[in-house]
């Protein structure tokens, strides 16, 4: 090893799943501020809307909120896993379906 290269230190990683709760969720809306991402978990259901049109209600779940930092290192993974997804199983192909209207920063599908 030459004399200028760090030396590499392993780290145990021990991960705790005694507290761990499961949802599922097939929507999400996000919102920021200059510090924070927050990400509202849950599902898009549809309801019949008081005129008895159709409409979506966006039921949320969960809450979480990362620094930028934090934020930037889900992207990432998430890239990641979905490429490895793709390149075993084929595109996956987003649906184009009517989102009801809403301030910006609403529900996504996804």
């Amino acid at each position: 090893m030459a004399e200028n290269e760090p030396q590499q230190r392993q780290i145990q990683l021990r991960i705790d799943e005694s507290k761990m709760t499961t949802t599922y969720s097939n929507t999400i809306r996000t919102s920021t501020t200059q510090d924070e991402v927050v990400m509202d978990y849950g599902m898009n259901m549809p309801v019949q809307g008081q005129d008895g049109q159709p409409a979506m209600l966006f039921a949320v779940g969960s809450r979480v909120i990362m620094n930028w930092q934090a934020a930037k290192r889900l992207a990432i993974s998430l890239g990641q896993v979905i490429r490895q997804y793709e390149e075993r199983h084929g595109e996956i192909e987003l649906q184009n379906q009517p989102r009801p209207a809403g301030p910006q920063g609403g529900p996504a599908n996804g």
